[in-house]
């Protein structure tokens, strides 16, 4: 006589105990995990521009905000008195701030503002910050918030999108 098989796992009874065999890394993986830790930094920045190479205090050394803050007043102010001076309304500064900055930044790295706190805008490779970056640079910079979060070397969102830095003159 032939027993029957049972249709549904139900009528099976209490299944079979199945060994699986314990998983086991293959070889030469815990020593490879045991390195993914992050090395050392060789040095870490201990002042802002020390990553670029750039002196700690003195000419060449990053500009302080208060010192990109006064500069940034001082062209703001100017940019208001021409815009009144020219069209007898205000509304026109941000216009005239704009080109100013746009156009001083790319030629010179300096603003009318800058240059009077004696602070100056360069590429991070010492170079003119030139017109498409400028452009790049002021666009971001009209937003006001960008320029307001910076990192550890004092370079605002506007500075990082454009490779600039502001260093004292």
């Amino acid at each position: 006589m032939v027993a029957k098989k049972p249709r549904n796992r139900r009528d099976a009874g209490p299944a079979p105990a199945r060994t699986v065999p314990p998983r086991t890394a293959p070889a030469g993986t815990a020593a490879s995990t045991a390195q993914l830790t992050v090395p050392p930094a060789a040095e870490k920045a201990t002042y802002p521009g020390q990553g670029f190479g750039l002196p700690e205090h003195g000419p060449g050394s990053v500009a302080s905000m208060p010192r990109r803050v006064v500069a940034l007043f001082i062209d703001w102010l100017l940019s208001m008195l021409i815009a009144y001076g020219l069209t007898h309304s205000q509304f026109w500064t941000i216009v005239v701030f704009a080109i100013e900055v746009y156009v001083l930044t790319a030629t010179t790295g300096f603003t009318v503002g800058k240059r009077l706190v004696g602070i100056r805008t360069i590429r991070t490779n010492g170079g003119l910050v030139g017109f498409g970056w400028a452009l790049v640079r002021t666009a971001i910079l009209l937003t006001v918030i960008p320029a307001l979060l910076t990192d550890r070397d004092l370079r605002g969102l506007h500075d990082r999108a454009s490779d600039t830095v502001v260093i004292r003159v």
